[in-house]
């Protein structure tokens, strides 16, 4: 029987444009901390047949601490394991800290990485594409949206949405959160660009619930087509709260890293969109929500942000697999990065993504360009 033989971790620093220290910083008005430069974890399992299986963590600061996670913790337990038997080793992995409360955090971000490698690795030593192992494609291009808009007025986001609109988007998502009345005038700036032009605003849970409800009052009037992230992630009576009142979907998840997380929200009625990631959940996981969220008639829309190919893959073949799926996330700039790992590059188009084709994820790695980026 084929084992599992080694696991292999790569914490990747991609080097700054500016030529700049790594180092990180908070981006007001978002509380999050950020870094300078894009940095993932990538995972590389291999048995002793010599295949070869990739995954990727969502790890955008400091990749060190779940590649340690992988390392010390993850490592002795998949060496010698089946590797076809995906599910169980993700369980007993998860496990490994649950009574120490560590479903979430590092550890699941160590942990989807490692469910990514698993499920490629399966892949490829099954002849099949992960989609086809997770119940078939409900589609072969998978519905994207653009997010970012990034500029520093109104101005520049019109001018980025005309172009996309001008290239057939009609879906686009604009960060805000720079006070209700700015916010308000941003969505109405770009409403105008275009009657069919669906815009979603997230606002990274920076406002109360007063104005969140002042600001979201008024997309409903402008149309919107989301509210995202308008509270503080933990806050689910606020977001129940809104949510009732208004008619348009208060959409979050991004921070989420399984269904026992997402639970409340929903049972709750706090979210009528739901927002997994999977270089945070794992393709086991983000199944398992995106298939939870449809038995309560909720759709999807898989967050993607700084992951590089081999979690813009995975998503795809989660979303792929997701019946309830609204759209995937798709950031413009983030693809000459995200393809540098990889030998062939991922070609997206303005309003969609095929599928991979090809064993497990449909990627190959470029294991020299990824040595060259391990973090220093």
């Amino acid at each position: 029987m084929t084992v599992i033989e080694r696991v292999d971790v790569y914490p990747l620093s991609l080097p700054a444009q500016d030529g700049g220290a790594r180092t990180y910083r908070t981006s007001p008005p978002w509380p999050s901390i950020y870094g300078s430069r894009r940095e993932t974890l990538l995972v590389r399992i291999v048995t002793d047949d010599g295949t070869t299986g990739w995954g990727e963590a969502l790890a955008p600061v400091a990749p060190e601490v779940p590649a340690q996670i992988v390392s010390q913790l993850f490592t002795p337990v998949l060496v010698g394991s089946d590797p076809l038997a995906v599910r169980p080793i993700v369980d007993r992995l998860r496990d490994l800290m649950r009574e120490r409360g560590h479903l979430g955090g590092h550890q699941a971000d160590a942990l989807a990485a490692v469910d990514i490698a698993l499920w490629d690795l399966a892949g490829k030593l099954i002849g099949q594409p992960v989609v086809q192992l997770l119940g078939g494609a409900y589609r072969d291009v998978v519905p994207t949206y653009v997010s970012g808009l990034p500029g520093k007025s109104d101005a520049d986001r019109v001018a980025q949405a005309r172009d996309w609109v001008a290239r057939g988007v009609r879906q686009v998502k604009v960060g805000l959160g720079y006070g209700v009345r700015a916010d308000i005038a941003s969505v109405e700036a770009l409403r105008a660009v275009h009657d069919d032009l669906r815009v979603a605003v997230d606002v990274h849970g920076v406002y109360g619930l007063a104005d969140a409800m002042r600001l979201g009052r008024a997309l409903v009037e402008l149309d919107a087509w989301f509210f995202e992230m308008p509270l503080a992630f933990e806050d689910v009576a606020g977001h129940a709260d809104l949510a009732t009142r208004l008619d348009i979907p208060v959409a979050t998840g991004e921070s989420m890293r399984h269904r026992f997380e997402f639970r409340p929200f929903v049972d709750a009625r706090a979210v009528g969109l739901l927002q997994p990631d999977i270089g945070r959940t794992g393709i086991t996981e983000g199944l398992a929500i995106a298939q939870y969220a449809e038995t309560h008639h909720l759709s999807v829309a898989p967050h993607h942000s700084a992951g590089l190919g081999i979690a813009v893959a995975a998503g795809l073949h989660v979303s792929a697999a997701a019946g309830n799926l609204l759209a995937f996330e798709y950031h413009p700039t983030l693809f000459p990065e995200a393809n540098r790992i990889l030998s062939t590059p991922l070609e997206p188009t303005p309003t969609g993504m095929a599928v991979p084709v090809g064993t497990g994820l449909g990627v190959e790695v470029d294991v020299a360009a990824v040595e060259k980026l391990v973090a220093a």
